[in-house]
């Protein structure tokens, strides 16, 4: 039995009611109310992924296999009306759910989608024997970003230079990884800037020209910003900056 499906989700009136009827039909006969079929998109999370969208479904519902946890997918208020979703039991992840240990395989499906309809579709299990790897909220990479904010210019500066007396001050007892893990934690202001380095001296000469107030690329160690907006990435003024 499929306990998830990792579908395109079109997000049009056509799209969808043909993708969802194909799953009811498929897998949501063989599940019941109180064990539904899980349903999640990809595209919900990073927009229209075209030629990737059945490697991005795989390695997201891999990580859910590892990590037990269902993510929810986004920008969904209500299932669409144009789907009869009493033909089988067959539900969107409007929240994450976790994804236990029952003692069988986990099972997700993915389908990849192209103009023409679905180009693949492929069944994922993870062995119910398999042990399940812990996560550690700390770790070695060799890039890491530290991301600091404030709601005004002079206070972006003021926290940058604080943070790098205290980088100064630890030598190398510094984890970048925890650094930039607590940094992602606070509350983020209007005025922002992103250091990138490999260990804490990388990082805090960054955060030194930050506290400068050098905001050229060079400062934040790239000129180049990726925004995963998910279903929906275009909006007034986007190109404007």
């Amino acid at each position: 039995q499929v306990d998830a499906v990792e579908g395109h989700g079109t997000g049009t009136k056509l799209g969808d009611p043909i993708e969802a009827e194909a799953l009811l039909a498929t897998y949501g006969r063989e599940h019941s109310a109180e064990r539904p079929l899980w349903l999640g998109s990809i595209k919900s999370n990073l927009g229209h992924t075209q030629a990737a969208a059945g490697v991005a479904g795989v390695i997201k519902m891999v990580e859910a296999m590892r990590r037990g946890v269902l993510p929810r997918t986004l920008h969904v208020d209500q299932p669409t009306t144009r789907v009869d979703w009493d033909a089988g039991a067959v539900s969107l992840l409007t929240e994450a759910r976790e994804w236990p240990e029952s003692g069988e395989a986990r099972r997700a499906a993915v389908s990849s989608f192209g103009i023409s309809g679905t180009n693949a579709h492929v069944i994922l299990e993870r062995p119910a024997e398999e042990p399940v790897r812990e996560e550690s909220g700390s770790g070695v990479l060799p890039v890491v970003p530290w991301v600091v904010s404030a709601r005004s210019a002079e206070a972006l500066r003021a926290q940058a230079a604080r943070l790098a007396e205290f980088v100064a001050e630890a030598g190398g007892e510094v984890s970048p990884v925890d650094v930039g893990v607590a940094l992602l934690s606070r509350s983020t202001g209007d005025y922002r800037a992103v250091v990138v380095g490999s260990d804490g001296d990388e990082l805090g000469a960054g955060l030194a020209r930050v506290a400068e107030g050098d905001a050229s690329p060079a400062a934040s160690g790239g000129g180049i910003g990726f925004l995963f907006t998910g279903q929906g990435a275009q909006w007034p003024g986007m190109g404007a900056g």
